[in-house]
């Protein structure tokens, strides 16, 4: 596909349909804040797992942390097959409709998990977080039948911000239940379930506007007796693999991401059990950080979004990444709330970024017809370090006796090794290697 064919492809497609793509950013971040972030994670460590402290004070973190490592396991293998299916069928928003409903039911019934009932527990976060994981890969590979590449960035900022918005709005709700609860003399075994369920139906309810107005672009293809989407899957995958030397910054960049992204995906999973093992916080004081953070996470996603498009992802990513460095520092050193304070808002900054930045660069080293099997190998990558990452931290934090800073230095050294790896990657040659390519 020629440069001039793509920009007509993408030049038709309607504001309504661009707002509809960024609010399924909108509507899976309540997942990953209250979730994955904030509230079941503390809760699954403090109440339903808290049992397991008699074998060893961080077994709960590390069960955690084997959850969240399984899922992205499951994605890291299926994701390659599903990536094929949806670009050999043309049906990207069926497979994501299906993650959908999957994330939402599985959700909503981990509202009905009790304290010790550890198993159970793991098992709906497990389909929950696969669920969401493969939902994220099938909606990054919409974006480059939305925009040509020079505006890759700015909407993908767009969506994240949208997403931490989204993320703000859940959360906010969730305190509101919270302070309610308390006020009316509730547990906490009663007050988390109903925030549990308002999570799946946000998600739900805001989900909808994607599969009412995005439309699937591709064309299928015919399908022979003799294929096989798991061999293929794969096949492209490895034929990937052996063009390392046409797509070089593209495979040098993903190198890097597979080492930073480690950090990040450790700091989604294990913030609020930090702040709340390590520092003290209370539950409210977790969700009102972690709220503060959302806001500057969307900030920083809008702002970078732009960035990029001035002076380019990989320096827009360097940035980020020594934001990433400093909150990390500063979390390891802190001994007053004021500490975590600092930390959170640095690390809401860079996160909202360096997520932005690596799907929009992904994208401008993805050759045209191709997005389905190179979003799908970046999900393969982020699935990777969401294994590494969050089971590194839970790893050292039960060989340390539950000690959390010990834990968090692991963390740090994937930003550090993560920077060193980026600026190797020449984006200029990664686009031209692209288009060489289409």
């Amino acid at each position: 596909m020629t440069l001039g064919s793509e920009h007509q492809r993408t030049s038709s497609v309607a504001r309504r349909e661009l707002v509809s793509w960024a609010l399924y950013d909108f509507a899976n971040s309540g997942y990953t804040t209250v979730i994955m972030t904030t509230i079941y994670s503390a809760y699954f460590v403090g109440v339903i797992a808290v049992s397991t402290q008699d074998i060893s004070p961080g077994m709960p973190t590390l069960l955690w942390s084997i959850a969240i490592g399984l899922a992205n396991f499951v994605v890291m293998i299926a994701g390659p097959v599903v990536g094929v299916l949806a670009d050999h069928q043309a049906r990207k928003k069926v497979f994501l409709f299906i993650s959908s409903v999957g994330c939402v039911i599985s959700t909503a019934l981990l509202a009905v998990v009790g304290p010790g009932e550890v198993l159970l527990s793991m098992l709906l976060l497990t389909l929950s977080a696969i669920m969401f994981s493969q939902g994220e890969n099938l909606i990054a590979a919409f974006l480059p039948e939305l925009v040509p590449k020079e505006k890759m960035g700015r909407l993908s900022g767009y969506g994240w911000c949208v997403g931490y918005l989204g993320g703000l709005l859940t959360l906010g709700c969730c305190l509101w239940i919270i302070n309610w609860g308390q006020q009316q003399g509730m547990a906490d075994t009663d007050i988390i379930p109903i925030t549990i369920l308002l999570t799946a139906a946000i998600f739900a309810l805001t989900a909808t506007p994607t599969f009412l107005w995005l439309r699937e672009r591709a064309i299928a293809e015919t399908k022979d007796e003799q294929f096989s989407y798991f061999r293929t899957s794969f096949n492209r995958l490895g034929h990937t693999f052996k063009q390392a030397t046409h797509f070089k910054d593209l495979f040098r960049f993903l190198l890097a991401l597979a080492v930073y992204q480690s950090g990040v995906s450790t700091v989604i999973v294990v913030a609020a059990i930090y702040a709340q093992e390590a520092m003290g916080f209370s539950q409210q004081e977790l969700i009102i950080l972690i709220m503060v953070v959302n806001v500057t996470a969307a900030v920083g996603a809008l702002i970078c979004g732009h960035l990029q498009d001035k002076i380019g992802s990989v320096p827009t990513l360097a940035i980020t990444l020594v934001l990433w460095i400093v909150a990390i520092m500063i979390a390891y050193f802190a001994t007053e709330p004021t500490h975590m304070w600092m930390a959170g808002n640095l690390i809401g900054a860079a996160m909202g970024s360096s997520q932005s930045v690596s799907r929009a660069l992904v994208s401008k080293f993805t050759p045209a017809g191709r997005s389905g099997e190179f979003l799908g190998l970046w999900g393969v990558v982020i699935r990777f370090s969401a294994i590494v990452g969050p089971l590194s931290y839970g790893i050292v934090n039960f060989l340390t006796q539950g000690n959390h800073r010990q834990a968090l230095l692991s963390t740090l050294m994937f930003f550090i090794v993560g920077l060193l790896l980026l600026v190797r990657v020449d984006e200029s040659r990664g686009k031209i290697a692209a288009k060489e390519y289409s």
